[in-house]
């Protein structure tokens, strides 16, 4: 059996009593980043090995892992935040494993844009999960393709790049479009940014950059 489990994105206490129960049961566990993935163990008193799944290794990993699934093992695959295969590794293992007749359980659990996307005070009835814009290639014609988006759009986004990202929102669907900006989920300097995207621009522009975003566009009218 393969787990999908998924571990909090800030605030620990927001793991759920069923993933840790397999972490501790499962033969071993597949991290994007072991580093990370070691200090949730111990901070829940857990102990078991830790093989490195990230996504520049996912190709050459993968059929080690299905032998090992294959062969009765349980394993269990993390990301260093948040659900697996939500802009995370996990999509070929999975995909992998159902071809191969390997039972596949995801665990519901944390993850970002869905905190952000009901608190943003857009509509969320119906929405569009875009993850991060290609970084170059492709970029201005994914955009291009969504200004005629009607659905709430959610994005991820690096402190790194919020302000390109801001720039180009204000050029592609406007500056009086309404956006959510929100950054540190459940950690303790949690912040959501609300109003057209000229004004968060603004905003951002005047302020440090800190943490990882989930942004919420409005849809087109």
């Amino acid at each position: 059996m393969l787990y999908l489990i998924p571990t909090p994105i800030g605030n620990l206490e927001d793991i759920t009593l069923r993933s840790l129960r397999l972490l501790k049961e499962v033969d071993a566990i597949m991290a994007e980043d072991t580093r990370q993935t070691l200090k949730l163990l111990r901070h829940f008193g857990i102990e078991k090995p830790l093989i490195s799944f990230h996504q520049h290794n996912e190709h050459k990993s993968l059929d080690r892992v299905i032998e090992r699934l294959e062969s009765g093992e349980n394993l269990a695959l993390v990301s260093d935040a948040g659900t697996p295969g939500i802009s995370d590794p996990g999509f070929l293992i999975v995909r992998e494993c159902i071809a191969k007749g390997v039972d596949v359980q995801s665990l519901p659990g944390a993850t970002a844009f869905v905190p952000a996307l009901v608190n943003s005070g857009l509509p969320c009835d119906r929405f569009v999960f875009e993850g991060f814009l290609p970084h170059k290639k492709g970029r201005q014609k994914r955009w291009e393709g969504l200004m005629e988006e009607t659905r709430t759009m959610v994005f991820y986004e690096s402190p790194y790049r919020l302000i390109k990202f801001l720039e180009e929102a204000e050029k592609f669907v406007g500056p009086e479009r309404q956006i959510s900006v929100s950054r540190e989920l459940t950690k303790m300097f949690e912040e959501t940014r609300r109003g057209g995207v000229s004004d968060i621009k603004k905003h951002f522009e005047n302020h440090a950059i800190k943490g990882e975003f989930v942004i919420c566009l409005a849809g087109k009218e």
